[in-house]
């Protein structure tokens, strides 16, 4: 097996993507995806009754559920990075402590974005989850194990996705980010005051672009 992490680029609607199964045997990887269309991505496990349906078809809204856990996230065509990378049982990043390889990620991944933003201060959440009021539901007010701050607010988030031969760690940052833009496709019952959401940190478009061959060189 190779030893590095190969990039893989990849654009289409984010229902294709998180479709996509990590292959058995699994390779290292890191897959980063462009979407084509905007897309409230769902975690695992979260109900689809958070999502008014209503409003994301009248936005063109595709509503999507990811193979990881954690709350919901809105991708938008050039405002948003994804990046999946596959951790073969075994390879270097993985552990069988399931917050170890997502404090690995983050851990490179601040090392990435200082080597872009070096004025920056740019930090890695190791520590107990941080959770708010609305994090069950938006995935970017809250902290967990390896997630990346800049200048103490959250720039990205990083959940995991774990098989019996590999770990997939999904993971995403924004260019831009309005709150109002989420807060708006969520049902009435559960739809939090966006002015009490915690402040998302963003990139320039050129660096968040930039990121994920960095990313990949580095692993």
């Amino acid at each position: 097996m190779d030893s590095r992490y190969r990039l893989e680029r990849s654009s289409s609607r984010a229902a294709e993507f998180h479709a996509r199964p990590v292959p058995d045997p699994a390779d290292r990887v890191v897959w980063w995806h462009e979407v084509t269309t905007p897309a409230l991505v769902l975690g695992s496990t979260q109900s689809s009754s958070v999502v008014d349906v209503d409003a994301c078809r009248a936005a063109g809204v595709d509503v999507v559920r990811r193979r990881s856990g954690g709350g919901a996230v809105l991708l938008r065509p050039a405002e948003v990075t994804w990046v999946d990378v596959v951790v073969p049982r075994g390879a270097s990043g993985w552990a069988d402590d399931v917050h170890a390889p997502m404090v690995w990620l983050g851990g490179h991944l601040a090392e990435t974005f200082r080597s872009l933003l070096p004025e920056r201060t740019i930090t890695v959440h190791d520590a107990p989850t941080a959770s708010t009021d609305f994090s069950a539901l938006v995935c970017f007010d809250g902290l967990g194990a390896g997630e990346v701050l800049l200048g103490g607010h959250k720039l990205v988030g990083i959940s995991q996705r774990r098989t019996r031969h590999a770990a997939r760690l999904q993971c995403c940052w924004y260019s831009a980010h309005d709150p109002v833009n989420l807060v708006d496709l969520l049902a009435a019952s559960v739809r939090p005051p966006w002015g009490r959401l915690r402040p998302v940190a963003t990139v320039p478009a050129d660096v968040a672009a930039a990121v994920p061959a960095a990313l990949a060189a580095r692993l």
